[in-house]
């Protein structure tokens, strides 16, 4: 279990940053060079680079290098691990808030 609770904490740490929320929104469509992904947020590559390290070392992008070109594709697993973990608090506090709701509609 701590070792799934690091995994998740690195994946959520990585979404925090709204660059990095938009590189995986436009891998979403389809994998793409490291170029392609740097140009429309106006960033340089060594600078985008430290995103895209952030977002591999969670596992949440895959890259391969093919020639001169760093192509990167979106690795959905880690998602489907914080959308699990976010499904399960949500039950918890629904829930809860029934239960409130129940104890503060008694007369």
């Amino acid at each position: 279990m701590p070792n799934q609770e690091v995994s998740l904490d690195r994946v959520f740490r990585a979404l925090a940053d709204p660059t990095r929320r938009a590189v995986l929104e436009r891998l979403g469509e389809g994998p793409a060079s490291v170029s392609e992904l740097a140009e429309p947020l106006g960033m340089a590559l060594p600078s985008f680079a430290q995103h895209l390290k952030v977002l591999e070392y969670c596992g949440l992008v895959r890259s391969s290098k093919a020639g001169r070109v760093r192509t990167c594709e979106i690795a959905p697993r880690p998602l489907a691990r914080a959308e699990h973990w976010m499904a399960g608090q949500l039950a918890l506090w629904q829930r809860r808030l029934d239960q409130f709701d129940e104890y503060v509609s008694k007369p």
